[in-house]
């Protein structure tokens, strides 16, 4: 097996910022709290500044969603793509729509985390970052690694989106 090149293993970390922009916003909470070292929040909000700059560009709200569909098609549905990058593009995609929806379900019930106070919301909201944290790290590790981050029933759904 060819060794994953360095470059398409950035790459392919480059794609899980994609759904920590929406996770960081659910974790305002969280951070809010106090427990966490002022060093380490700006590590993790320092990667996605360009990226929520961006999308910030974009009116009515819509920059995410026109982020997304922008990797879709540019990265996830190009064949000319490495697999690697196609693979962690879809992946990084689904958990970014997951994270939509449930943002959506808690909206839904009138818990907008970080803006809403609530223990309810505010411990829905803690749970998706922190499991989003847990899935961001993993994902890089194993990107580093030149491996596919192995996500329970996710992976197999990006496999049979890409054969």
């Amino acid at each position: 097996m060819n060794p994953i090149p360095l470059w398409q293993r950035g790459l392919g970390l480059a794609m899980y910022l994609l759904p920590w922009t929406d996770a960081l916003a659910m974790g305002r909470p969280f951070l809010a709290l106090g427990l966490v070292p002022p060093a380490v929040q700006t590590a993790l909000i320092l990667p996605v500044l360009p990226l929520s700059w961006i999308s910030g560009l974009v009116p009515f709200g819509l920059g995410p969603m026109l982020l997304l569909v922008l990797v879709f098609f540019a990265v996830a549905r190009n064949p000319q793509a490495p697999y690697f990058l196609r693979f962690n593009a879809l992946q990084a995609i689904l958990v970014d729509v997951i994270l939509l929806v449930a943002g959506y379900g808690l909206a839904i019930f009138g818990c907008r985390p970080g803006i809403t106070e609530g223990l309810a919301c505010d411990t829905f909201g803690n749970t998706l970052f922190l499991g989003s944290l847990l899935l961001v790290l993993f994902a890089a590790v194993e990107c580093i690694r030149g491996r596919e981050p192995e996500l329970p029933s996710l992976s197999d759904a990006v496999r049979l989106q890409l054969f």
